[in-house]
């Protein structure tokens, strides 16, 4: 895999180049989209590999790899009358556009992935879902953190909800840090100690010989502050609450895939 394109180069389109060129190992060439200007043109600036094209098409025509990373609701204006090769590989990286759909679209032969690709894998610490399992995709996801690779669509959109959860562990932190606002404590000291706490929490994540029922049982002492809080906050009710948050996000997302 010595070319790689991205078309549309926001959050995830410069994930993966930073990811790519900051992680040493052999360096491939990058073609990007215009679109997004400033952005390709600070990655073009930065790397030396990097060029920004013409126009979308230059981007497929150079490229053994195609990331189609624009929003789902632009596609049809970005990737319209795009002729792509059935010897390249196309990435789908957006939310809800089914394969099938991007293969109407694109009227092309060429093998077509699905990835959740999340911003930390310009840091290449972040697992990205795939369908289905193809070598060349895999290869590029293992060196931005990890490839796990799916059986179908419907397993493609259970992870896809379960992303829809990462915000909220934002939020959670921010509603700690306002409760000990709350309880006179400065702000900045709060927000250091917090992240400080979960940081180490996300650094046990590593241990991956421990299951995340151990992680937490370790964490507790019988009756002890972290227990109460896990009982009487994060009841049956809470968790069935979130289960049901789940459950929902999954319907749509099913129903949109399958509208789309």
């Amino acid at each position: 895999m010595k070319r790689i394109g991205v078309i549309g180069v926001g959050e995830i389109g410069r994930a993966v180049v930073t990811g790519l060129y900051d992680g040493g190992g052999e360096r491939p060439e990058v073609f990007l989209s215009p679109r997004g200007a400033r952005a390709a043109a600070e990655l073009s600036a930065r790397h030396e590999r990097v060029q920004v094209c013409a126009d979308n098409q230059e981007v497929v025509d150079r490229s053994e790899v195609v990331v189609v990373a624009v929003r789902a609701a632009d596609r049809h204006v970005a990737l319209a009358g795009l002729r792509v090769d059935a010897a390249k590989v196309v990435v789908n990286v957006m939310s809800g556009v089914a394969n099938d759909d991007l293969r109407r679209l694109l009227a092309t032969d060429a093998a077509l992935v699905r990835a959740i690709p999340l911003p930390a894998i310009r840091e290449r610490r972040s697992v990205t879902v795939t369908y289905p399992s193809h070598p060349v995709t895999d290869a590029l996801f293992e060196r931005l953190g990890g490839a796990q690779p799916v059986a179908d669509e419907d397993a493609f959109d259970v992870f896809s909800a379960l992303t829809g959860t990462l915000t909220t562990h934002y939020a959670y932190l921010a509603e700690l840090m306002a409760w000990a606002a709350d309880q006179g404590i400065p702000q900045s000291a709060a927000d250091r100690y917090i992240r400080g706490l979960f940081q180490g929490v996300g650094r046990a994540l590593g241990d991956e010989t421990r299951s995340l029922q151990q992680l937490a049982a370790d964490h507790e002492t019988p009756k002890g502050n972290n227990e109460r809080i896990r009982t009487t906050w994060f009841d049956p009710a809470n968790s069935r609450a979130l289960h049901q948050a789940l459950d929902g996000l999954l319907a749509d997302l099913r129903r949109r895939t399958a509208r789309d």
